[in-house]
């Protein structure tokens, strides 16, 4: 630099000076006031064009609006009658003035009808329409309640669960008219079935019962997982390594396909790894405002995975960071009435609404932006079980619940609300008995319902709907095959080759009048089935024709030993 500087001053070639012939290469120079100016010339040149493209613009909008108003002078001094304005869309006749009941505007579409002031309710009937009970079909889980419902993602294979213990799986394409359960079992033994669900892969099962040890079934309802169980006798349950009461619900993650949440009785919330048996994952305990532990009742993902919500017996809503276990992101108070069972958290499909049913008889929406006070609010839900779920369509406009009944004294509903309003724009009077659970599949766009009787009904629309119950309903009943059953006037014939010197031995026993036949070669049986029958038909059968002969031939017997009866009428 300092080179460069006495060359400039100096005037003269620095290497000339030292003696060599040059440095190399020179290093490049800017003129930095060049620059500058080319820059500014450059944006004024640029800003002068803009401003013609606009001057032009707005002048060609101008010009056509002078001519459309030249036009709409000439047409009202050539008929008055006419309206005033731009020329009409073709097939739109002028209406006069005094007509009120004409609709003023574009054409309607075809086969539309009504006015424009109806348009909430029109678009209330175009949800309504969207829903797929045209049709239904019943499935005979039992005779008691059905608690749990599950659909895999694809929609082919539906699992039911109840009071009875057994979890039956139900093949759509599998069944014919019939409509019979191709396999049943007892997972958890005499535990209540309290939650079924697939992974949102599909091959396997969560599931979810009285006891505290979850279990994970494959499709085919073998065991891949059992949870581990706690030590109950220690105080802190973060340091266990599972749950030491009874569960309340659990689910799967929405992303990550070997993580699935559960809670208990316990008061808390766990996360678990289906590749690792020997401990939870992480642990969630939910608190009271005074610091107490609480029981979560219910728990549940949001649609992205990034948030566990949990519904407390307290009437509080609690919702922890997945990552952050200690402290909420989100917490009410007061969601619910305290000491009634929250039974249901359910996000909606776009993660903005939060629907919450609870065990006071009602259904809330919440918006997580604003968690303090709830969006909107339905009374009157009587519930009676402590499952009792809801579920959003899937447009995300309606609602759905059900609501329970004492026996004898009505109909269960499924009653479905707009999202927006909260108003009740459908209702399905279900069975004669409480309906507890509720599942209406994005895919098959088919509604699955659990009732208080032991019966899952399926509704579906031919139209609207996809395979799911459509598959089994076209298929005639398979012919019952008539068991071959044997009477008591048996015919057995056997066909024999004998040869011209016929040997005496092998001719059959023939038995003499009085012979007992059980000693008889007949009692002798080979392997055959033959054989087994005839011995059978060749059993004592007497038959006493007189039953006073037979009861006196054991009088003397009782007389020489009176041991029963005789002592007692003595006294």
């Amino acid at each position: 630099v300092c080179f460069c500087i006495l060359s400039e001053n100096s005037g003269e070639d620095i290497s000339s000076v030292m003696g060599f012939s040059g440095f190399g290469k020179k290093a490049r120079t800017f003129d930095l006031d060049a620059i500058f100016e080319q820059t500014r010339r450059t944006a004024i040149e640029r800003s002068q064009r803009i401003c013609i493209k606009d001057f032009i613009v707005l002048l060609l909008i101008y010009c056509f609006i002078v001519s459309r108003q030249q036009a709409s002078d000439d047409s009202s001094d050539s008929s008055d009658s006419e309206p005033i304005g731009p020329p009409l869309p073709p097939g739109l006749s002028a209406q006069p003035e005094e007509e009120e009941d004409e609709l003023i505007g574009p054409p309607l579409p075809p086969g539309y009808a009504g006015s424009r002031a109806d348009d909430d309710d029109d678009d209330d009937d175009d949800d309504v329409k969207k829903i797929p009970d045209t049709h239904e079909i019943t499935l005979q889980h039992g005779t008691k309640t059905v608690s749990a419902l599950g659909l895999d993602p694809s929609g082919a294979r539906l699992v039911t669960g109840g009071y009875d213990y057994d979890v039956k799986f139900w093949d759509f394409a599998g069944m014919d008219a019939a409509l019979h359960a191709f396999r049943s079992l007892q997972p958890c033994e005499c535990h209540q079935i309290r939650s079924l669900q697939y992974s949102i892969t599909g091959d396997v099962i969560l599931v979810v019962a009285g006891n505290s040890q979850a279990k994970v079934l494959d499709r085919d309802g073998f065991q891949v997982l059992e949870c581990v169980k706690g030590d109950q006798y220690i105080v802190d349950m973060a340091n266990t390594k599972g749950h030491t009461a009874m569960l309340n619900g659990g689910c799967w993650h929405p992303k990550i396909k070997e993580e699935f949440l559960t809670c208990s009785n316990d008061g808390t919330v766990r996360t678990w790894d289906l590749n690792s048996d020997k401990k939870h994952k992480s642990v969630f305990k939910p608190r009271s405002l005074q610091g107490k532990r609480v029981t979560p009742t219910c728990c549940t993902y949001s649609r992205d995975g990034k948030l566990i919500a949990a519904g407390c017996q307290d009437g509080t809503i609690q919702i922890w960071d997945r990552n952050l276990s200690v402290h909420t992101k989100f917490h009410c108070r007061q969601a619910h009435t305290p000491s009634t069972d929250t039974c249901c958290l359910t996000f909606s499909y776009d993660g903005t609404t939060l629907a919450s049913r609870g065990g006071d008889d009602t259904l809330k929406t919440w918006d997580l932006r604003n968690f303090r006070k709830p969006l909107n609010v339905a009374t009157g839900l009587t519930t009676y079980f402590p499952m009792t779920d809801c579920c959003f369509s899937p447009d995300d406009k309606l609602l759905v619940t059900g609501t329970s009944v004492k026996r004898d004294e009505g109909n269960g509903k499924l009653v479905f609300f707009d999202r927006e309003s909260f108003k009740k724009v459908y209702e399905i009077e279900v069975a004669s008995a409480s309906v507890v659970r509720c599942l209406w599949h994005p895919k098959l766009n088919q509604i699955m319902v659990g009732t208080g009787n032991g019966l899952a009904k399926v509704y579906y629309d031919p139209v609207k709907s996809q395979r799911g119950a459509k598959l089994c309903v076209v298929k005639n009943k398979r012919k019952e095959k008539q068991a071959e059953t044997l009477t008591q006037d048996y015919i057995i014939t056997r066909e024999s080759c004998y040869s011209s010197d016929l040997d005496i031995s092998r001719l059959p026993h023939t038995s003499h009048p009085g012979e007992d036949r059980r000693g008889g070669r007949v009692a002798a049986h080979g392997g055959t089935l033959s054989s087994y029958i005839v011995k059978n038909i060749a059993l004592d059968k007497t038959d006493d024709s007189n039953p006073r002969e037979a009861i006196l031939r054991h009088a003397r017997d009782a007389a020489e030993n009176p041991y029963w009866v005789a002592p007692a009428y003595t006294q």
